[in-house]
């Protein structure tokens, strides 16, 4: 467990949270739940409801559909952002790759961020961009792996 203060200097790191006051960020903060994983736990799996964005603190999670990982997450990063946004079912599971320690935000606390700091929309948007930009690379070589082994794409 994170001391308040240890907890307030981990998420002033977060990327999304840096434009935050501090007077903010300490409200943030201790309005955050602190949980814990055992290794190779499921977080959430696609097609539940979301309900909380996840920070890790510690430790690694691979986010996947299936047996395909999509990408692995580490210290500081974030994951679960999207069906707090758009109210739709979580789009692809989470699984901890080591036992793993993570911060977590509702949606309403989320809301309440960006109104104090609508710029925290535009850097979660940012960090969504990058995946889906790493998401169509991996996809293009993927294509070109079937291509170049003469597969047929049904």
């Amino acid at each position: 467990m994170l001391s308040s203060f240890e907890r307030l200097l981990f998420i002033r790191r977060v990327s999304i949270f840096q434009e935050l006051r501090d007077e903010f960020l300490v409200q943030l903060a201790s309005a955050m739940d602190e949980v814990a994983f055992p290794v190779d736990h499921t977080i959430f799996e696609e097609g539940e409801e979301g309900r909380s964005l996840y920070i890790v603190v510690s430790g690694r999670v691979k986010v996947h559909l299936g047996d395909r990982e999509l990408a692995q997450l580490e210290k500081g990063t974030f994951f679960g952002e999207m069906s707090l946004f758009d109210a739709q079912p979580r789009s692809a599971s989470v699984t901890t790759l080591d036992k793993c320690d993570c911060l977590t935000l509702n949606q309403l606390q989320l809301q309440d961020a960006i109104e104090e700091t609508p710029e925290i929309a535009v850097n979660i948007t940012r960090a969504l961009s990058r995946r889906i930009r790493e998401l169509n690379s991996k996809i293009n070589a993927y294509e070109a792996q079937l291509q170049a082994g003469n597969y047929s794409k049904a």
